[in-house]
């Protein structure tokens, strides 16, 4: 069984910030698998339980805000009885560029709080994770304000192409592991960096 979790934060004035991208990218996974908008909540998140293949698959939205997400995600491990390399998490990061994804083995939260609430709940940083840029803006503008804002005309286009490029390594996180998507996300991203 895997876990697919998307970072974001609960609520309609947060819907299409910068920092519920991972929420995109799992409502884009509901999406193309066809799953009943059927969300469940469990241990604070939001749910859905479906098959990939034999592989059962939940996609989560933890409803514990940003930096709590740990709370939610380390419930539905254990209740589930999910290992952490099978847990899969898409989030925001500032420290890329708008639209670029990078994505780990496992690793610090690199100042991102909810990775550290994962971290810390979860009691290991050993757990596959996908980071969708979504810029710095402005170095003048307060950083929550950056993230809590929502992207700009001219970045919809990149972001709308970086969430189906980010549900696509989901998926083949969920039927070929992370190795897999290190090698063909990361390399694809040098590459596009790189012309």
């Amino acid at each position: 069984m895997k876990l697919v979790v998307g970072l974001g934060n609960p609520g309609s004035e947060y819907r299409d910030t910068r920092h519920n991208v991972g929420f995109l990218v799992v409502d884009e996974l509901a999406r193309r698998w066809q799953v009943p908008d059927d969300w469940r909540e469990k241990f604070s998140a939001l749910q859905i339980k479906t098959l990939r293949g034999a592989e059962p698959v939940i996609i989560v939205k933890p409803l514990t805000f940003m930096n709590l997400s740990g709370q939610a995600v380390a419930g539905l491990a254990g209740f589930y009885k999910v290992e952490p390399a099978e847990v899969f998490v898409v989030t925001d990061e500032v420290a890329l560029p708008v639209g670029r994804l990078r994505a780990r083995r496992d690793g610090g939260a690199g100042g991102h709080n909810g990775l550290k609430s994962i971290i810390e709940h979860l009691g290991t940083p050993a757990f596959p994770r996908l980071r969708v840029g979504v810029g710095r803006g402005d170095s003048r503008r307060d950083l929550v304000d950056h993230v809590l804002g929502r992207f700009e005309a001219g970045e919809r286009e990149t972001v709308s192409a970086a969430v189906l490029r980010a549900a696509d390594a989901a998926e083949m996180f969920v039927s070929e592991g992370i190795e897999r998507v290190m090698n063909v996300f990361n390399a694809a991203e040098k590459q596009d960096s790189a012309e």
